[in-house]
């Protein structure tokens, strides 16, 4: 089992990442929470990763933090769903609104992630009530959660580049690539960074019906 890397990071593509560990390159899905909070490739960072076998392979998954971690093993024990599901949940919503989510029965909110329906969502809550103890979050007070302003880096680059990086890291989260390209668009400003792009299109993308 791998549950931890530490190496030098060489690139960033939401949601995947490439750590270079002893001359290893490891591919790694990351959320996008743990993908924002990470420095310029070239840093050595630390990882914790969880990593999936399956029938059809084999991936590895990493977070930022332990806590972050737990939240998404309690998230693919839920009947339906399973690492991409839970990678995209992590990547829509932030452990503290989805803590917030399952503690209120709030479904809508989860709804915005690709390929979760009304009816996954209520199951996701039910199934989770009694499994977020000791995951390490808090819920948000209202009005805060995953759009800190932290999330919205000016990389100082055109916003060309980032928005097509993060019309594929949509693409990637499950979103039908014409879909994929308005939210990005819509979402983009001179400056913003792949990954504020990304938090802005996946803030966008909230229900506003039941």
């Amino acid at each position: 089992m791998i549950t931890q890397l530490h190496g030098r990071l060489i690139e960033k593509h939401p949601p995947i990442l490439v750590l270079d560990v002893n001359g290893v390159g490891y591919e790694v899905n990351a959320p996008l929470s743990t993908l924002e909070s990470l420095p310029e490739s070239g840093s050595e960072v630390t990882i914790y990763t969880h990593l999936s076998v399956r029938e059809d392979g084999q991936a590895l998954f990493g977070f930022r933090s332990r806590n972050e971690r737990e939240l998404f093993r309690r998230l693919i024990r839920v009947s339906g769903v399973g690492p991409k599901m839970a990678l995209a949940l992590l990547s829509g919503v932030d452990g503290n609104e989805l803590v917030r989510c399952v503690n209120e029965d709030d479904p809508k909110r989860l709804t915005a992630v690709p390929g979760v329906g009304r009816k996954t969502a209520e199951r996701l809550i039910v199934e989770l009530r009694d499994r977020l103890e000791g995951c390490g979050f808090a819920v948000n007070p209202p009005g805060t959660g995953a759009s800190s302003a932290s999330g919205e880096r000016d990389d100082g680059g055109a916003s060309g580049g980032s928005v097509g990086e993060a019309i594929d890291g949509l693409v990637a989260l499950g979103y039908k690539p014409g879909e994929a390209a308005r939210m990005a668009r819509t979402a983009a400003e001179p400056g913003m960074s792949c990954e504020a792009i990304l938090r802005r299109a996946l803030q966008r993308a909230v229900p506003a019906g039941g």
